[in-house]
């Protein structure tokens, strides 16, 4: 049997130490002394090409004028590298993604569920609570619940689901039409 294979599995498995693959895309930008690659492209302060250099040089002048010298392309070649504060770069990346965050805004599924039999009281007032989701920008689910014998009738389900798009036409438009899941009819709602 050949070095570094496990034996007594049905699987032989190689301890060769390798290390797995890692996605270059999510590591930070090399900075200063980790740029090992000479030579590089430098991109100065104010953004003018200062011209292939070695790192060493680079690094010089980053210290020189009190900053730090970034990876911007490790994939280039020469990779290409930045004279810039490193540190306020990170504030802006962070503050750039809190404002990306804050201004996003996320659609939930709201469900309100019906019964076949159901009276007019609580249809409005279960009506009303899908007008009240559909206000706030979230998409409802209109789900009607067959129990027993119940389900021998579906027109009676459907009667109470279309009456339910009826009462919202206003603010809302049917996403995805009534349908019969299992002992259940269902129907998407979404905000016009």
């Amino acid at each position: 049997m050949r070095r570094g294979l496990l034996q007594g599995s049905a699987f032989s498995v190689s301890s060769t130490g390798a290390r797995p693959i890692q996605d270059s895309t999510k590591r930070p930008p090399r900075v200063n002394r980790q740029i090992r690659i000479s030579p590089v492209r430098v991109i100065g302060a104010d953004g003018s090409q200062l011209g292939i250099m070695e790192v060493d040089v680079a690094l010089a002048q980053a210290v020189e004028q009190g900053l730090d010298l970034v990876e911007v392309a490790a994939a280039a070649r020469p990779p290409v590298v930045r004279i810039m504060d490193f540190g306020k770069f990170k504030f802006e990346q962070a503050k750039q993604a809190r404002i990306a965050k804050k201004k996003q805004h996320v659609i939930h599924l709201k469900e309100v569920k019906y019964r076949p039999g159901i009276d007019d009281h609580d249809f409005e007032t279960k009506t009303r609570h899908a007008r009240r989701f559909l206000e706030e920008g979230n998409k409802v689910k209109v789900t009607l619940m067959f129990r027993g014998r119940q389900i021998a009738h579906p027109e009676l389900g459907r009667q109470v689901v279309d009456r339910v798009a009826q009462e919202l036409t206003d603010l809302a438009k049917i996403e995805s039409a009534p349908s019969m899941e299992g002992k259940s009819m269902t129907m998407i709602l979404a905000p016009k």
